[in-house]
């Protein structure tokens, strides 16, 4: 049986690729390093179909490295083992680390990423890893601070063109027949950036023509996928579009328009915990203090969509959906944690003032920890002026209250507490 055109087409070299110049391009990092032979371990995200297996093929090809390939849906702790036991026999001294690639990394059980720390550390295997999904999120972060992270963008149009172009000409299928594009939006639309799915698109286009000539046009390919041209992809750009028009709906307030998108999400098979995920997320970036509810509602929609799944999900969903996008708005604790995270980046380890230690032995209590620490409980209002932050920062203003009843209404605490400290901001 032959290859599918995907594989078939599937770039053997760097120059054969297209499309991640910021990643391959004359000067780009990973060509540099495959230039100089040395490439640490990696993670590349990216939506799919974009060349993440490739990638990582062309990098093995280029060092002439054993290659070793595991998917995290098939594989467990053990297929890691196993294969990092093949690595260490068939390392040479001194030469390049083997290459163990992990397709849907994201996917590896913590137990499973723990499994990997050790070759990856000792130089065992050189690993290289793809995911859809954030790696923040789902990577562990001992094995994420190991390696390098690379981001990998939908193709563009020329690059899509190009792909259709050596398809046609250079397949040894393909190459045979008369194929005319006459229109190409339709094929451009469907792949959604994703060079397989084009190649598929194209491959079941030419095939459902009978004739030697092949003419292809809007028209037949919508035909041949008998799809509507305004179809979720779950698994493409479109993806990506749709969750970002929905969280800027909720924030822009606009409860109609958040629904809308919530429902193109339903309607074209989206993993409800995704959404829910997102909710939780805008509901602490976009509503946050000024309406601290949302993210009660948002956590609460995440548990009972987990719990019965759909199509009744739905229903949680668009009451957290409605309820975020109709709440008053509020960016300042998100704000204020980039802020004091600058901060800290900016002034390193400052030492905690003394009379915040902990005392728990007779040395710490000689040294004057814990000295002069006033128990707020022991005042009048379970409040009273002292120093929290360290010398170096004890005036800084990192939490800077928004216009809101909320909001307003804890910074007028804050003033009778502080006084000239918060009245300022």
């Amino acid at each position: 049986m032959a290859q599918p055109l995907a594989e078939r087409m599937r770039p053997r070299t760097l120059d054969e690729y297209i499309g991640q110049r910021h990643l391959v391009g004359e000067g780009a990092p990973l060509r540099s390093m495959i230039e100089a032979r040395r490439i640490p371990s990696f993670i590349l995200w990216g939506p799919p179909g974009v060349g993440k297996t490739t990638l990582a093929q062309i990098v093995a090809n280029s060092l002439e490295v054993p290659f070793y390939t595991l998917s995290a849906v098939t594989s467990g702790v053990k297929d890691v083992r196993d294969v990092i036991q093949k690595a260490e026999n068939n390392r040479f001294f001194a030469s390049a680390s083997p290459i163990l690639f992990i397709d849907e990394i994201h996917r590896f059980s913590k137990s499973q990423q723990d499994s990997l720390l050790g070759a990856v550390e000792k130089g065992t295997v050189t690993l290289i890893g793809a995911t859809t999904e954030n790696p923040s999120f789902e990577v562990i972060r001992p094995l994420l601070s190991r390696c390098q992270l690379y981001v990998l963008k939908s193709l563009e149009k020329d690059d899509l063109a190009k792909l259709l172009r050596n398809a046609i000409e250079k397949d040894v299928v393909l190459s045979k027949r008369d194929i005319v594009i006459e229109e190409s939006d339709a094929l451009m639309r469907y792949s959604g950036g994703d060079a397989r799915k084009l190649m598929n698109i194209l491959e079941l286009a030419v095939e459902a023509s009978s004739t030697e000539r092949v003419v292809l046009t809007d028209e037949h390919v919508t035909a041949c996928l008998q799809q509507n041209p305004l179809a979720y992809d779950k698994d493409g750009e479109m993806h990506y579009d749709i969750i970002s028009a929905f969280i800027k709906s909720i924030r822009g307030s606009d409860p109609d328009a958040a629904i809308y998108w919530l429902a193109r999400m339903i309607e074209g098979g989206e993993d409800p915990k995704f959404i829910a995920r997102r909710l939780v997320i805008s509901a602490s970036e976009d509503i946050g203090l000024a309406n601290p509810n949302a993210l009660l509602l948002a956590n609460a929609a995440f548990d009972a969509v987990t719990k019965i799944g759909w199509p009744e999900g739905r229903i949680p969903l668009a009451e957290a959906t409605v309820y975020l996008a109709a709440s008053p708005k509020s960016n300042s604790a998100y704000n204020a944690i980039n802020q004091a995270l600058q901060t800290v980046r900016a002034t390193g380890n400052l030492p905690v003032p003394l009379h915040l230690r902990n005392a728990p032995t007779e040395l710490m209590a000689s040294l004057g920890y814990s000295d002069g620490y006033k128990y707020s409980h022991d005042y009048p209002g379970h409040f009273v002026k002292q120093q929290f932050l360290p010398d170096e920062l004890q005036d800084a203003c990192l939490w800077t209250p928004q216009h809101n009843p909320a909001e307003e209404k804890l910074n007028q605490y804050m003033c009778k507490c502080w006084g000239k400290r918060y009245e300022e901001r």
